[in-house]
């Protein structure tokens, strides 16, 4: 059960990515000018690269600075989550 829930927080979000890329080209387009940007944010923090496109309409403002905070929180706690189960 803890391999499928890995699993699912590992691919989830980027597959996320990939559906809301193929759905919505010009939000993407928006945020992003180079293909390089988004693609490492998938590889690497995928929770915060979502995040971006969501808020980011015409720049980043105040309360999205939140939200992208809380998409950087859930990547780091991605990553951090197996290290504290394989501790105990």
């Amino acid at each position: 059960m803890c391999c499928l829930i890995t699993i699912a927080v590992l691919l989830g979000p980027r597959l996320g990515i990939l559906i809301w890329w193929l759905v919505d080209m010009s939000r993407w387009s928006r945020a992003f000018t180079t293909f390089v940007y988004p693609l490492l944010g998938a590889l690497f923090l995928p929770w915060t690269t979502l995040a971006y496109v969501l808020v980011f309409a015409d720049g980043v403002n105040g309360f999205e600075w939140a939200i992208l905070a809380l998409g950087f929180i859930f990547d780091i706690s991605a990553y951090t989550g197996g290290f504290r189960s394989r501790r105990r």
